[in-house]
């Protein structure tokens, strides 16, 4: 697009939560999502790089190295006064704070509207959410313009699939484990489904990634299965992309019953790879078939059969046709963004012409 536009996309290394040797393990949801929209930048011909650091103080060496017009800042991490200084030290640069979490979220962090309202006194410091729910939200509450800036996926050929062994059924319930995600009645519902039919269930989870209060959640997780032994809790650890693509290709059904979403890379995980879904309406993207009440274990357990039973009909296809289609949007509210940024940043020491506000 233009060799003036250079974006540096800067995520935050951070430790999983979970005990023993995988305590080091670096957590990869934000840095994958930061890395799709990354990579498609550059394929569309923007000048786009990320990094991790370790904190708010590695952040001007590498904008320095780098030099760019934009820095997005995934995630809120980035303490506010701490643009006091890169202001001063990159005066033309435009800082983008990346918010991934919808308000239900943002209230575990008990510094979320302290700093939004912070980050406003800063003439070049913008917030950007990937829903648009929030948007409307914040736009409501903030002085400064919101940016939206969605969620996107890569398409890729699907991995084949590996059937089970008789009698037993894989379900996967992965991500961080947190109260909004809501394993708990998932679990129930995965096992009551089994009884009735008379199968053998493995009720998958990521048991290294705890967040936002969720040891009781993962306790309650164990103790549902020790006394159901019947059943079977698998844990995972946290794992790279490519890992967890192969283990999530291996599922027969992947549930995401979550109170809150703002996207859900792990639905979009499964559905790359034709893994049949069952999920709550905050994931916006998926068949209106596949989705169910996040607090009635009746309903759930009725949206698992159905999805069990047609798993053979190719409806799998039509998830994978939608999230294709939700990428195509998102790439190109992407591009139009940047197209702008480009057209203002050409006209702006001289009369605007562009018509585009700047």
């Amino acid at each position: 697009m233009s060799s003036k536009l250079k974006v540096l996309f800067i995520c935050k290394k951070r430790k999983s939560s979970g005990p023993g040797p995988y305590s080091n393990l670096m957590s990869s949801g934000l840095l994958n999502s930061a890395s799709f929209v990354n990579n498609m930048l550059v394929k569309n011909g923007i000048n786009s790089k990320i990094v991790e650091v370790i904190d708010n103080n590695q952040i001007d060496k590498e904008v320095t190295e780098f030099r760019p017009t934009h820095v997005i800042i995934e995630a809120l991490w980035v303490v506010p006064s701490k643009f006091e200084v890169l202001q001063k030290l990159h005066p033309f640069v435009k800082w983008i704070i990346r918010l991934h979490s919808d308000i239900p979220f943002l209230a575990n962090e008990g510094i979320a509207m302290e700093w939004l309202y912070q980050y406003e006194k800063y003439n070049n410091v913008y917030i950007s959410v990937n829903s648009k729910r929030i948007l409307r939200e914040l736009n409501n509450l903030l002085s400064k313009p919101v940016i939206y800036l969605p969620n996107y996926y890569p398409i890729s050929k699907s991995k084949e699939k590996e059937l089970s062994e008789p009698g037993i059924i894989n379900i996967g319930c992965f991500g961080a484990v947190r109260p909004l995600k809501n394993q708990l009645i998932q679990a129930i519902s995965a096992i009551q489904f089994a009884e009735e039919e008379c199968l053998k269930l493995r009720f998958h989870v990521n048991g290294t990634r705890i967040e936002n209060n969720g040891d009781p959640v993962l306790k309650n997780l164990r103790n549902l299965f020790l006394n159901n032994p019947k059943h079977e809790l698998v844990e995972h650890t946290w794992m790279s992309h490519e890992d967890f693509t192969n283990l999530i290709s291996t599922m027969d059904i992947s549930m995401q019953v979550s109170f809150n979403e703002t996207y859900n890379i792990v639905s979009a995980d499964a559905v790359n790879n034709l893994v049949p879904v069952v999920v709550s309406d905050e994931i916006k993207w998926v068949l209106g078939l596949f989705k169910t009440s996040t607090v009635d274990s009746k309903k759930i357990v009725k949206k698992l059969r159905f999805t069990y039973y047609t798993s053979n009909l190719g409806l799998e296809r039509i998830n994978k046709f939608l999230l294709d289609w939700n990428s195509d949007k998102s790439e190109t509210t992407w591009i139009k963004y940047f197209m702008k940024e480009f057209i203002c940043e050409t006209c702006c020491f001289s009369d605007c012409q562009c018509e585009l506000g700047c």
